[in-house]
Parts: structure tokens; sequence; C-alpha cells
């Protein structure tokens, strides 16, 4: 404990002096000081430990597509987590990916059958083998899919515009591609090839954010490893 007071000086002496005064603080004093200390820390933690629990639980908003012919919901993030852990029914981004994935495929199909007898290079006939050979069984799979949730091939029987899906040739491309022989015919499938590799990987990543069921998810990560390699090859060969 401190103790200062003001001393009153003789007229000889500066009026501003203080004589400050100790006393010995007890052992018992320390110890309840320095509990007291240890206390306010501890209230500190917690509090600091509940803001950041807070934060976490919080977290940002999530847009849950609906199932087909619901309104989407928003969701927090936990809420979406937990959602998904009790139920991965399909919903509306899964359906649509699954349509359009298989008219992407089907296309890279028609591409890859024009290289036996058009491409000079054994190498990229060979390439346009493996595409076709991953390819096809993930169309059946995808129907499969369909079929097994109850859901058409076509919306409303009618196909998705090929210019809303990314990486999509055109009709003029694919003409060009049909009349070019050799060395030309290589350059026109890999540039073309890679775009259509690519529009498939946002596809899947778009549907791996937006989507619910696990199988249609677990279906987009094959098609992210399997043509992210091929891009890579495929560049190395131009």
């Amino acid at each position: 404990m401190v103790l200062v007071k003001p001393f009153e000086a003789p007229p000889s002496r500066p009026s501003q002096e203080v004589v400050v005064l100790f006393r010995p603080a007890s052992r018992a004093s320390l110890v309840t000081a320095s509990l007291a200390a240890l206390a306010v820390l501890g209230l500190g933690a917690c509090d600091s430990g509940s803001t950041a629990k807070s934060s976490a639980a919080d977290g940002p908003s999530v847009i849950a597509p609906g199932k087909p012919g619901e309104a989407n919901r928003t969701l927090s993030a936990q809420d979406a987590a937990r959602h998904r852990a009790d139920d991965d029914s399909p919903n509306s981004a899964d359906v649509a990916y699954a349509r359009m994935m298989i008219q992407h495929h089907s296309q890279a199909l028609e591409m890859t059958g024009l290289a036996p007898q058009r491409a000079g290079s054994t190498r990229l006939k060979r390439l346009a083998e493996r595409i076709g050979a991953a390819q096809g069984p993930e169309i059946t799979a995808m129907r499969g899919w369909l079929e097994k949730h109850g859901e058409k091939e076509t919306d409303g029987g009618h196909g998705h515009d090929h210019s809303a899906m990314p990486g999509m040739v055109t009709d003029a491309q694919l003409e060009k591609l049909r009349a070019a022989r050799g060395e030309a015919f290589d350059r026109l499938f890999l540039t073309l090839m890679i775009t259509h590799h690519q529009g498939a990987i946002t596809m899947a990543t778009d549907v791996k954010a937006q989507g619910n069921n696990v199988q249609i998810e677990e279906m987009a990560d094959d098609v992210v490893a399997q043509q992210t390699s091929e891009i890579t090859r495929m560049r190395a060969m131009l």
C-alpha cells in the first residue's frame, strides 16, 4: 500500500516537497491481488472465446437451390452443412448439371469420333480414344442417375441451348473440324477440346457449390480431376 500526503514544510523549506511513505504489503494482500488479476484475465478469455464461437456460428450465408419446382433458400453455412448431412436429395442445380453434362459429353464424343480418320498424330488418336473411353461411361451414369430420381433427360422435352453451356463448340467450328485433315485437324482439335474441357470444369465447380446430392458431387469431382489432367496433356501437344 502506498500513502502519499503533502508535507507542510517550515518557511525555510520549499512548499512543493512531498513525503512518500511505503507500507510493506502483507502476503495475504499479494495473494488476493494475484487472484483478482487472474480472474480478470479469465473473464477476458471467456469473452474472446464466446465472440469467436459466435462469429463462427454466424458465418456467411449460403443460397441453397430448392428442389425442382421449389424456390431457393438462404441458409447459414452451419445450417447448410447440417441440412446436407441430413438430406442429400437432389435440387434443381443437381438435375440441371446432369442434363447439361450429358449433352456436353455427347459433343465431346462427336469430336473424338472424328480423330481416327482425320488426325495426323498417333498420339492425338490415342488421346481422343482415352477421352471417349472416359466420357461414354459418365454419360451412362448420369442417365441412370436421372432415371433413379424420376427426372427426364431433357427439361420439358427440349434440350439445353448449347450457347448457354460453357466450352461448347459451335456448329461452324464443328464443320471446320470435320473438314480438316492431318496436322491442321490436330491443332484445331486440341484448341477446341481444351476450351470444351475448361467449360466442363466450370460446370462441375458450379454444381459442387450449388448442388446438394452427394453422387452428383462425386461425379463432378471426377470431371474436374480427369479433365484438368487432360488439359495439361493437350497443352503440351500444341
